[in-house]
């Protein structure tokens, strides 16, 4: 089953890079200075951000659904990038080279099924998963931090 992995908007977040540090501490978001590389994948480019960058460290609703599942996570933002936008198929290497988690929901917002995998096999997975008719979309979070990824849906 074709899969399209979809990051975050960059428009949704470019407002928080002109906030002043109270202004963020007061969203729950903080600054970071990268210290290391891979470690701070960005949301919106699913790319690791590079090592000096200052990024945005926040909390981000990623299944605003009205079921028991609904969730917010950690996810870091980098400014003045552009939104990725993988080929069908493709995964990007921020999620290749790492453990993920993968929750997979129905259209009413219930999760139906879940595993983890290595970010290697990720495209497997999501074959797997979206091949089920009931499978509306596939949460993807980084297993060891719990914090969320992307989302992918069928093409």
């Amino acid at each position: 089953m074709p899969f399209q992995i979809h990051a975050l908007p960059a428009e949704d977040f470019a407002p928080l890079f002109a906030l002043d540090d109270d202004a963020l501490t007061a969203r729950r978001a903080q600054r970071v200075t990268v210290a290391k590389t891979p470690g701070y994948p960005c949301r919106i480019s699913l790319a690791d951000a590079e090592v000096g960058e200052t990024i945005i460290l926040l909390n981000h609703c990623c299944h605003d659904a009205d079921t028991p599942y609904r969730a917010t996570h950690a996810i870091f933002v980098r400014p003045g990038v552009a939104t990725a936008r993988p080929a069908p198929d493709e995964v990007p290497e921020a999620l290749a080279r790492r453990l993920l988690s993968l929750r997979a929901f129905d259209a009413t917002g219930m999760m139906r099924t879940a595993d983890v995998v290595d970010g290697g096999d990720l495209g497997p997975a999501l074959d797997a998963m979206l091949a089920a008719p009931e499978i509306a979309e596939v949460a993807i979070h980084h297993a060891k931090q719990g914090c969320y990824a992307a989302r992918a849906t069928r093409v």
